[in-house]
């Protein structure tokens, strides 16, 4: 079994290399049983650069798919590199089993796929999306139908999962949003001062530190702050319960995820992001106090007295009123995106960060649309 270079390389007369020719003998049994010493001897020759090559099989005693497939795959290398390939010799009966084995690899072959057009990587896009946001409302409506049967059955709510979120996403979540909220507090006052200053209104920072905290910066900073601190961890727990498959060991002694991993997050976090939007409504303040007494003069009774005047009981509780809201988009985001974790741990980290985003997204656009509302309601 054994292949042999017969010829030298010819050149043609004109000395030019796409004249140039040379032979290669197949001799030999090209069979299963030695195809893999073939296969490296095949790998040792040195197949010259020329426009035809003759491949002289008529020495070829044996022939099945394996050796049919191996002298295929050569015929097809040199071609590759530029050779018109002529097979000569070959019995008639090995010449059909070639011909099977080339018809039959051509099928195979993956078709190469079209690029899209612009309008059809659109269309792609918009069905990708759609089925995104049906995969989204169906997990919302599962969520719902458990909520609803959970509260009509009290007993069937885990105390225990829920305490535990709530000291993860709301008491451990004290110092980071205070600080932020702080400074945002300071920040508002600091930019207000100097042009309260050229008309004399400087009392007039009580009310743009309490309306711009209580109304919308206090519920939406602290969902974002939320969203990057507990969103991303549910993704990442959910996440990687499924990789490790202990999802499906949940649903096979009977335990429905939903209500043991996803209940228990969003009632803690319904009930944490109001009270943190509590907590930031009281330092926003005190930090605009602060600066308001340091850049403008204003002492805290004066500040306290504006600032029982400018906000009422309804902007105090819009912007509370938010707050539930956006904890039921980051708990949804969250949990729903740690659901959609492929098996890989670069896929639990891709979702964990489309969770963060998504779910900041989100709670501006909804901030945005209770805005909208609110002053067509004239509140």
């Amino acid at each position: 079994m054994t292949v042999e270079q017969i010829a030298e390389l010819i050149v043609g007369t004109d000395g030019a290399p796409e004249t140039a020719t040379s032979a290669v003998r197949c001799t030999g049994v090209w069979t299963v049983h030695g195809i893999a010493q073939l296969e490296k001897r095949l790998e040792t020759v040195a197949w010259p650069a020329v426009s035809t090559l003759v491949v002289d099989a008529s020495a070829v005693s044996a022939l099945d798919t394996s050796g049919a497939w191996l002298l295929l795959r050569t015929i097809r290398a040199s071609e590759q590199r530029g050779s018109t390939v002529r097979l000569q010799g070959l019995r008639p009966e090995f010449n059909a089993l070639l011909q099977l084995i080339k018809s039959r690899a051509s099928a195979l072959e993956p078709a190469v796929p079209a690029t899209p057009g612009l309008l059809a990587r659109i269309g792609l896009q918009a069905w990708h999306n759609l089925h995104g946001i049906s995969g989204v409302l169906s997990f919302a409506g599962e969520c719902a139908v458990i909520l609803l049967r959970s509260l009509a059955q009290p007993r069937r709510i885990r105390w225990r999962p829920i305490l535990h979120n709530l000291q993860n996403a709301g008491f451990e979540a004290l110092p980071i949003t205070g600080l932020l909220s702080f400074l945002m507090g300071i920040v508002i006052a600091y930019q207000g001062a100097e042009q309260l200053q050229r008309f004399g209104a400087n009392i007039y920072v009580a009310d743009l530190v309490g309306l711009s905290m209580v109304r919308e910066l206090s519920p939406m900073l602290t969902a974002i702050i939320v969203a990057g601190r507990s969103g991303s961890a549910y993704t990442a727990q959910i996440g990687t319960m499924k990789v490790t498959e202990e999802i499906d060991a949940l649903r096979t002694t009977g335990v429905g995820p939903l209500e043991l991993l996803v209940l228990p997050k969003m009632l803690a976090l319904i009930i944490a992001l109001p009270l943190l939007t509590v907590y930031t409504d009281v330092t926003g303040v005190l930090g605009g106090m602060v600066m308001a007494r340091a850049k403008l003069d204003v002492s805290f009774g004066t500040f306290f007295d504006r600032l029982d005047d400018a906000i009422s009981l309804t902007s105090y509780l819009i912007g509370l009123g938010k707050a539930p809201v956006f904890a039921v988009i980051i708990a949804l985001v969250g949990c729903y995106q740690g659901f959609q974790v492929t098996g890989s741990a670069d896929s639990v980290g891709r979702q964990t960060t489309v969770s963060v985003v998504q779910s900041i997204f989100l709670v501006i656009v909804t901030d945005s649309l209770f805005s909208i509302v609110f002053s067509w309601l004239d509140i």
